[in-house]
């Protein structure tokens, strides 16, 4: 009794993928809104980072890449790991300067808000 493989389906029309591209343009989109809001830095790098990092998935699994180097996802879990530490310990300095120097929230001043005399 022959036995039949799993028909191979493309990512691109797989719901992962779809999943995926859906997250790429709503993360191109706000980082768009980012820049034309003139937003913070801090909130376009975030923006444009995570856009990067999705592209570099959605190339990953289009190249079938992920099959092919099985050592991949121990760093992503490592640096996932390093980075929830970071955002942890970010969150507490923020606290503590918020709670020290309750001034408010960052507010951007432009060139012409300044008094020339």
């Amino acid at each position: 009794m022959p036995t039949l493989k799993p028909k191979h389906r493309p990512f691109c029309f797989s719901v992962k993928g779809h999943v995926k591209m859906l997250r790429l343009a709503l993360n191109v989109t706000s980082m768009t809104f980012f820049i034309i809001a003139q937003a913070p830095e801090p909130y376009i790098v975030i923006t444009g980072f995570e856009v990067t990092v999705t592209l570099f998935f959605i190339m990953l699994y289009i190249l079938r890449l992920d099959r092919l180097i099985a050592c991949l996802f121990w760093p992503l879990l490592v640096f996932g790991l390093l980075a929830a530490v970071c955002c942890i310990a970010d969150g507490v300095l923020i606290y503590r300067k918020l709670l020290f120097n309750p001034s408010g929230p960052y507010q951007k001043h432009s060139i012409h808000d300044k008094i020339v005399l």
